[in-house]
């Protein structure tokens, strides 16, 4: 049975995990499927908002495909979940992304 199987099975078990969603999701990123990754994340973000580890997926997916506004969307709706829950290590990497993608990265900068 290939994963993409497996995930759906264990969904027919637990449709309310979040987790199996997240990894069927980056299945269809692995497989190149836009719409299905598209549509998984979209569910993702809908359903279970609090579930931080979309956000910086679903925007570099964004980004990929030259959507920067949208992505830049999603990076700031995952700060504000971050910063809700008190997650600082997935605030501060939508940080950097958002700021990777605004152009504000500090790479250039010597310390």
């Amino acid at each position: 049975m290939n994963r993409i199987a497996q995930l759906e099975e264990f969904l027919k078990e637990s449709p309310n995990d979040p987790f199996l969603y997240y990894a069927l999701t980056l299945e269809y990123q692995k497989l190149g499927d836009d719409s299905k990754t598209r549509a998984g994340f979209e569910h993702l973000v809908q359903t279970f908002p609090d579930y931080v580890g979309t956000y910086y997926h679903f925007g570099k997916f964004l980004e990929r495909l030259g959507e920067s506004q949208q992505a830049e969307e999603i990076y700031r709706r995952g700060i504000d979940i971050a910063t809700q829950l008190r997650n600082h290590h997935a605030k501060g990497e939508l940080m950097g992304a958002l700021n990777q993608l605004l152009g504000l990265d500090d790479e250039d900068e010597d310390f």
